[in-house]
């Protein structure tokens, strides 16, 4: 046997702990992968999630570098040994993978793999997934070794607490998808009570300025001054209901993933060229994430609307613990002084609120001709 009893258990109580940590879908696997490949002592461990097509909605793999995974190719299908674990719901323990007649080889990127074991991950009588491993570490002086019988039944109470582990998360991300449908539906009936009725106002105004401009044209510009009057009034009701959602894409893909994803469709959609960089920057909790983003997307408003800049560079560095967010365009620039007299603070207001609101701070540096640049910085959890 591999591992003695004792620190079998102990091994499989530190995995169960690892996994128990971890809400996201995508992290309990990734945790189960490298859980088992480390319980087990192998130089590769993989998990596929299958799809309804004959494929893998997801596969997860440890052991294997990011540039090599890449250069791999495209998700494996179902077939062969991968196929078996999916159906038959039974383990499979070989002593060299590639001299199965199910075997059906492999792309050439992919690395070499002899003594191999798998095992289907079931929640009741629903296979969720499957276990793969390959490569055992372990003297091989007589050219044998491989998985053993007390391998597959330490990778058994493995892959029955990752059902449990992967059907919570499962559990928790429907959850959640559910707590933004009702939101959205809150937020749909809001607008329909507040902003539709604003808009539904500012037609019939719309409609009488019209009517009164040849015949009464000191009535008609009283009328005007109210559509532009309740045009703004919606537009501060809308914005007021629309930054109180939370963006999906933030707890699914994180900030840095969400501002290039948004970085790049700006950058396609106006003449002006918008980069963005983001060396090292690590996760930081829930709400300064979602300051960032709101900040960031005020200022490129801003930039690309209002400033008519040929250049916008983003960049989102580590602080300290926190972060730092730079917005800086080559536009035409403006007094801050002015703007804040004249009544108009192009969203640096609620920028302010945002940043002081997670703790953090926003400095905007602008002069006219010379461009602005907006930085802010937040603390880290």
């Amino acid at each position: 046997m591999s591992h003695r009893p004792s620190s079998g258990l102990a091994a499989v109580s530190t995995a169960l702990l690892a996994m128990s940590r971890h809400l996201e879908v995508r992290d309990v696997l990734k945790t189960i992968v490298a859980s088992a490949r480390e319980l087990l002592d192998a130089e590769y461990a993989a998990l596929g999630v299958p799809d309804d097509h004959g494929g893998f909605a997801q596969f997860v793999v440890d052991g294997v570098s990011d540039e090599q995974w890449r250069a791999i190719g495209p998700l494996p299908r179902q077939h062969g040994i991968l196929a078996s674990m999916l159906h038959k719901a039974e383990p499979e323990r070989l002593a060299d993978v590639r001299k199965d007649p199910r075997f059906e080889g492999w792309p050439a990127a992919h690395p070499e793999m002899s003594d191999f074991i798998g095992l289907p991950v079931r929640d009741g009588d629903e296979i969720i997934g499957a276990l793969f491993l390959a490569n055992k570490r372990c003297p091989k002086e007589d050219g044998r070794c491989g998985f053993t019988a007390d391998d597959e039944a330490l990778l058994s109470i493995l892959a029955q607490h990752a059902a449990i582990a992967l059907t919570n998360a499962r559990l928790y991300e429907r959850s959640r998808e559910l707590t933004i449908a009702e939101e959205r539906s809150r937020l749909a009936h809001e607008l329909h009570d507040a902003v539709s009725q604003k808009l539904f106002s500012l037609r019939l105004t719309a409609q009488a300025a019209a009517a009164l401009v040849d015949r009464d044209p000191i009535r008609a510009k009283g009328e005007l001054q109210q559509v532009a009057a309740l045009a703004a009034e919606a537009a501060d009701e809308l914005r007021a209901a629309v930054v109180e959602l939370r963006p999906a894409a933030l707890d699914e893909d994180g900030l840095v993933h969400t501002l290039r994803t948004q970085i790049q469709v700006l950058d396609r959609a106006h003449s002006a060229r918008v980069t963005f960089e983001s060396p090292g920057v690590r996760a930081l909790p829930a709400a300064q994430e979602e300051a960032v983003l709101r900040v960031a997307q005020e200022a490129l408003h801003n930039a690309l609307r209002h400033a008519d800049a040929e250049l916008v560079r983003v960049s989102l560095t580590r602080d300290g613990r926190g972060a730092r967010l730079t917005v800086a365009d080559d536009g035409k620039g403006f007094d801050p002084r002015t703007v804040r007299s004249a009544g108009r603070h192009l969203g640096l207001v609620s920028m302010r609120d945002r940043a002081g609101g997670v703790g953090g701070r926003l400095t905007v540096t602008s002069a006219p001709g010379e461009g602005t640049t907006i930085e802010m910085e937040v603390p880290g959890g």
